[in-house]
């Protein structure tokens, strides 16, 4: 979950994310005769009750599940396995996966699952950071849905997910030519304040949102490099801000880092029911900001009674709210979104 930063990071900024114990991945990998990826009953189901059922499923989780997932993890694992001259013994197995990570609403879901894969994978034949350093792990995890999917997306999630805890991080295009990845630096996870999390059951298309800002950024718009030079200098406010415990300036900061990312993307990507859920927010005293592609809001608060009155007034347009818990990895086959 990214706090603060560039949306993403596919641009070569700067941001702050912190692993979440509400939600996450499991991916369950054993020994077995063959090698079989086994469809999960709720997210990739062939039966359905009847037209009626086949169409809600579709309309609220699309026509993909996570198996691609778990098939595009595994031959890229494969061929990783290749490119870094890992030879792997003839073991053969059995793959499925759960996941509690709310659908398309910018959390890390798909990535948590890769990561997990990646992670069992690795546990299973043996390997270490010493033939997947931790710095370089998240690259491969996100070539599973650029270079397999098609998917648009950065590595911020993938980082945290590798690092676990709260992680700043810079992906100065010249550090990153230099050692094939960004500056990735643990923080304390007692910075943070109480965190919330307000999000819509309905989800956001994240490729939706990045595709047109993402090639005005390989085009050299002026307009987005500004704002990503601005977003690297929020993130390094914000650290700053953590460091001394000055809420204030925090959430001014989350404040202008949706407002910049609102006036790049433009309200229509952004989506109406995002947007109500910020402004919710706002008006009931909170700082409000995306903490990823769209479809979730992050806040924050100490104020008890201004947390009641934002809760009832998200819930009460329909909205999930929950408080979130930044987490430490505590296992190396599950990923917390």
């Amino acid at each position: 979950m990214g706090v603060v930063g560039n949306p993403s990071d596919g641009f070569g900024g700067k941001t702050i994310a912190a692993l979440l114990r509400n939600f996450g991945a499991t991916v369950t990998l054993r020994e077995s005769r063959t090698i079989e990826i086994v469809r999960h009953p709720c997210f990739d189901p062939l039966t359905f009750g009847n037209l009626s059922h086949l169409v809600e499923l579709a309309e609220r989780d699309g026509y993909y599940g996570g198996i691609r997932l778990l098939y595009a993890a595994c031959r890229r694992f494969a061929e990783a396995c290749r490119e870094r001259g890992v030879t792997l013994p003839e073991r053969n197995f059995t793959l499925q996966y759960d996941t509690n990570t709310p659908r398309q609403v910018g959390l890390g879901g798909s990535s948590a699952i890769i990561t997990a894969v990646f992670r069992a994978l690795m546990e299973f034949y043996g390997l270490t950071e010493e033939q997947f350093p931790r710095p370089l792990l998240p690259n491969f995890i996100l070539e599973v849905e650029t270079r397999e999917l098609g998917i648009a997306a950065g590595l911020q999630d993938r980082v945290v997910q590798v690092y676990g805890g709260l992680v700043y991080m810079d992906f100065d295009p010249q550090y990153v030519a230099q050692h094939g990845h960004g500056r990735y630096e643990p923080l304390d996870l007692d910075l943070l304040p109480p965190l919330y999390l307000a999000w819509d059951r309905r989800g956001s298309d994240s490729g939706r949102i990045h595709s047109p800002v993402r090639h005005r950024f390989e085009q050299g718009d002026p307009e987005v490099l500004e704002a990503v030079r601005l977003w690297a200098g929020y993130t390094d406010q914000a650290r700053q801000a953590l460091e001394s415990c000055d809420w204030g300036s925090l959430a001014g900061l989350l404040n202008a880092n949706f407002d910049l990312r609102r006036r790049i993307y433009g309200d229509a990507a952004l989506g109406e029911r995002n947007l109500l859920m910020v402004e919710t927010l706002r008006g009931r005293g909170l700082p409000a900001q995306f903490p990823g592609s769209g479809g979730a809001v992050l806040s924050f608060s100490a104020e008890a009674a201004q947390v009641e009155a934002a809760r009832d007034a998200v819930q009460e347009l329909g909205f999930e709210f929950a408080l979130v818990t930044p987490a430490q990895y505590e296992h190396a086959c599950a990923a917390p979104g």
